[in-house]
């Protein structure tokens, strides 16, 4: 009799958790992969400062900072759904999974796309074409960027720029205008006593008269 046992049941849980853990390994994977980038970025941003090129810097520092983005806010999405899978009944939070699952492997693609050292490279082309690449980096990344970060690449490159002077480290809250310190205006006899004074210089004289 054919009565042969099937093997366990895969779930739609058993493969939400799955992707899941698949799409933490591949961050794993970048995050390790991508320092080669970021480093790469650092120092172009260093010698685009040192041949006075500060837009360049800035185009790598944005890139740079974006990266990093990208890899710390999907990994904190994915612990995030990660939870939601294994501390609350799957039926409730199937649908909010699937599209957090759906983000990742966009995110991922993006990812893949930035590991490239040879767009990296580009950043430093002088023809009117790397030029043009550039200026459109910028202003892709510029209008993904948060505020916050933008501030957080400002901050990075006034620090290179302080570094590359060979100036002590600007601190973080550098960016008020120092307070100007007056002179102290000279003492003065306060106006009150010069009628006392008056006042007895008479006496003086009324007794010798």
């Amino acid at each position: 009799m054919g009565n042969g046992q099937s093997g366990p049941k895969i779930t739609a849980q058993d493969r939400a958790i799955l992707d899941l853990k698949l799409q933490r390994d591949k961050i794993r994977q970048y995050q390790k992969k991508i320092t080669i980038v970021l480093d790469r970025e650092h120092a172009i941003a260093k010698e685009s400062l040192a041949s006075g090129n500060k837009a360049r810097a800035l185009t790598a520092l944005r890139r740079r900072k974006y990266q990093e983005g990208l890899l710390s806010k999907t990994d904190g999405q994915l612990e995030a759904l990660e939870n939601l899978v294994s501390t609350i009944e799957f039926s409730l939070v199937e649908k909010d999974v699937l599209f957090g699952l759906k983000q990742g492997n966009s995110v991922l693609k993006e990812l893949h796309s930035e590991m490239s050292l040879e767009s990296v490279e580009k950043l430093m082309g002088e023809t009117a074409d790397a030029i043009a690449y550039q200026r459109e980096i910028d202003e892709a990344l510029m209008s993904k960027m948060t505020h916050e970060e933008e501030e957080s690449v400002q901050q990075e490159l006034l620090q290179l720029q302080t570094e590359a002077l060979g100036l002590p480290s600007v601190p973080q809250t550098a960016t008020e205008p120092d307070t100007i310190a007056l002179p102290s205006a000279p003492s003065t006899e306060p106006v009150s006593e010069v009628p006392q004074a008056v006042s007895q210089t008479e006496t003086r004289i009324a007794l010798e008269a």
